[in-house]
């Protein structure tokens, strides 16, 4: 994934946990290929979107659902490390 795209989506899908994030995309490979599959998953839905026959495509729906299924899973990673920074500091 472009590292400029990534970083921009970044800023904007949790300000709060910014620094925290492009930190884990460096060092933890679970979280980046999350963020990867999460990117790939927005691309692929606003291609779909942009085809109005797809706006009643069933298949969004579940895409959607799955790319919010990662971003929970982003949140969660996110939320434990940021509690074992505050724990170790």
């Amino acid at each position: 994934m472009n590292s400029k795209v990534m970083n921009k989506k970044l800023k904007h899908m949790f300000p709060e946990h910014h620094n925290l994030m492009c930190i884990l995309k460096q060092e933890d490979p679970h979280f980046a290929k999350l963020l990867t599959d999460h990117d790939e998953l927005d691309r692929e839905i606003s291609q779909l979107e942009l085809d109005p026959l797809n706006h009643i495509h069933e298949n969004i729906e579940q895409l959607k659902r799955k790319k919010l299924r990662l971003k929970d899973q982003l949140y969660s990673i996110l939320q434990r490390s940021a509690h074992m920074n505050v724990s170790l500091e």
